[in-house]
């Protein structure tokens, strides 16, 4: 069986996208995956699949999501080998200055191709550091997320599927997470 880091896009984030962390993992269970475990309240679950298939998994969850909450949200999946590959690939790795709270990984749902790559290496990101690396985006904010003058809409318009970022504490832990189910 697998054990799948998916992360959900938008929830939580503002009033009409509340999802409680319980009922996220009955949601899971009732779709046939196994042991799922929540962190954080932005929609972060690991759990158990046989399924291998990660496009039509995502697709499921995707489903799951609108029928028992009433909205869509992205899901994007990763396995643990994955998420460590993510790590080990992080081009801000042996920056001492670089903060584990200002580094933002964001993890998309396929191979964005060339174009999308050429535009989003084109927006303007100010004193932001962004840099591409297979499917994920790695964003550093040395003034902080908030001051950021990334335009995520233009970076959305690029890339024209799902995605979603996690702070590089979030992706340590749920790697951590993954690890230690698999060790089960």
């Amino acid at each position: 069986m697998n054990v799948v880091v998916s992360m959900l896009r938008g929830i939580n984030l503002g009033a009409n996208r509340r999802v409680q962390m319980n009922a996220l993992r009955s949601m899971y269970e009732s779709l046939g995956l196994k042991d799922p475990r929540t962190y954080v309240q932005s929609g972060n679950v690991v759990f158990r699949s046989r399924e291998k298939d990660f496009v039509r998994l995502a697709r499921k969850i995707e489903k799951g999501i609108e029928a028992e909450f009433g909205f869509h949200s992205d899901v994007v999946l990763r396995n643990s080998a994955e998420m460590q590959d993510a790590i080990a690939r992080n081009p801000f790795a042996g920056r001492p200055e670089v903060e584990p709270a200002k580094l933002l990984v964001t993890f998309l749902g396929s191979d964005p191709g060339a174009e999308a790559r050429e535009k989003i290496a084109a927006v303007p990101t100010g004193s932001d550091e962004l840099r591409m690396d297979g499917r994920e985006i790695y964003v550093y904010f040395p003034n902080g997320i908030g001051k950021s003058k990334l335009s995520w809409p233009a970076i959305d318009r690029a890339l024209k599927m799902s995605w979603t970022g996690r702070n590089w504490n979030s992706v340590n832990k749920l790697l951590e997470m993954a690890v230690q189910m698999e060790a089960e």
